[in-house]
């Protein structure tokens, strides 16, 4: 087992939760990372959330490792707090039983399967439905429930792809470029919360049920609108470029004298002040650069200027002085700068939760309701260690009948 960075300097996790999801219950039949994302959203906003997973093994990323802490996948660990885990076999006839009552007890069932999958588990929305008429029935896949690829399987790198963001990621002189993280799983697992709450939002209206049918590729593909529709609008075609090809005039990152920077002259307003910052008003005040089309016209004659400039200063120099002209500019952090922030720290973004004497380090929701940040319902479970209660509290079966499933290894 790899050793973990040094957690124990983490902050304990936020105590209040918002509970703006109490009094919902959500049944987990997923594995990897969007779905498991997206349960984990709701449960962090006060939803009670039933992980069912395979006996023996569990969510196919408990294995993904290393790096491991406390004899888990830190990727597992990532995506799983506020959850209670379950083991149930739900290709055998008594698993299915079980779990049409855990069903019959929730509002929610979150899965991530191609449509024939789920209808030969019997966990397509018509099946589940049949269970309980008003239930909210989220369905996450590669390609969706329906279309010529309906029936593939995807994972977020076949996503990012499909959807054209690795075409216009990188150097223009180097090769389709990943995503430096799970994109379209995360975007996905957001998409498929809101898709959720939006159902039982209109359910407590009309007492309906409804089916949300989230891919990942068109998760990905909606994250690149703004370039899809320039391109769908002028006929251009975007090329990679590293970034330093914006409808901005200018929006990219430059060399200092020591670090790089990524600075952005949004508007009319924030160019006259980045050249008065930098001593330079009368080439900002250059009637050729008046607006963002001309600017973007002579762009090269303006990077070109102000890469100039910042060489001659450090990044926290020019930060400073940035910042004090209220102009848009940032670090290009490493990812232990980004967890030792003291910003991102003091918003309650990291955190750390105890499980069995060691510090499991959280990544935050990210979103404060009064001005507080949401803390967890629990720590990610261990495989099956909520299996008796649930089975017990929710499917109504007595211990005998838990023990029996037990012996046929079907818990």
């Amino acid at each position: 087992m790899s050793a973990p960075l040094p957690s124990h300097d983490l902050d304990p996790a936020p105590t209040g939760r918002p509970g703006l999801l109490s009094g919902i219950r959500v049944l987990d039949l997923t594995t990897s990372v969007a779905a498991p994302y997206a349960t984990m959203l709701l449960g962090d906003l006060g939803a009670e959330i039933l992980k069912v997973e395979r006996p023996g093994s569990g969510d196919d990323s408990r294995a993904w490792g290393p790096p491991f802490l406390d004899g888990e996948s830190l990727w597992f660990l990532s995506v799983n707090r506020s959850k209670r885990s379950v083991t149930l076999d739900i290709t055998s006839a008594p698993g299915q039983e079980v779990l049409h009552r855990l069903v019959a007890a929730c509002d929610v069932v979150v899965v991530n399967m191609t449509g024939r999958v789920q209808r030969k588990l019997g966990l397509d929305r018509e099946t589940l439905t049949a269970v309980r008429p008003d239930l909210v029935h989220v369905s996450i896949s590669g390609y969706g429930l329906t279309g010529e690829h309906a029936g593939l399987s995807g994972y977020d790198l076949i996503a990012e792809g499909y959807s054209g963001i690795m075409d216009v990621t990188g150097a223009a002189d180097s090769p389709p470029q990943k995503i430096g993280a799970p994109a379209a799983d995360v975007l996905a697992g957001m998409d498929a919360a809101l898709g959720a709450v939006s159902a039982l939002f209109d359910r407590a209206r009309t007492g309906r049920g409804h089916g949300v049918d989230v891919s990942l590729v068109e998760s990905m593909t909606r994250m690149l609108a703004p370039r899809l529709v320039s391109y769908l609008g002028s006929g251009e075609v975007p090329r990679r470029s590293g970034g330093t090809d914006s409808v901005i005039a200018i929006y990219q990152a430059f060399e200092t004298a020591d670090r790089p920077l990524t600075l952005g002259l949004g508007n009319d307003g924030i160019w006259a002040r980045f050249w008065a910052s930098v001593g330079d008003p009368e080439f900002g005040a250059d009637p050729r650069f008046r607006s963002n089309s001309d600017r973007r016209e002579h762009r090269a004659e303006i990077v070109e200027r102000i890469a100039g400039i910042l060489r001659g200063q450090s990044r926290v120099h020019w930060l400073g002085v940035l910042a004090e002209a209220r102009v848009p500019a940032g670090p290009i952090n490493s990812l232990d700068e980004v967890a030792a922030d003291p910003h991102l720290r003091g918003r309650g973004l990291f955190y750390g939760i105890e499980r069995n004497g060691a510090v499991i380090p959280q990544v935050g929701l990210g979103i404060r309701f009064d001005d507080a940040a949401a803390g967890p319902s629990a720590v990610p479970p261990r495989l099956g260690a909520d299996t008796d209660d649930v089975l017990r509290e929710i499917a109504g079966l007595s211990a005998e009948e838990i023990e029996r499933l037990r012996d046929k290894d079907v818990v």
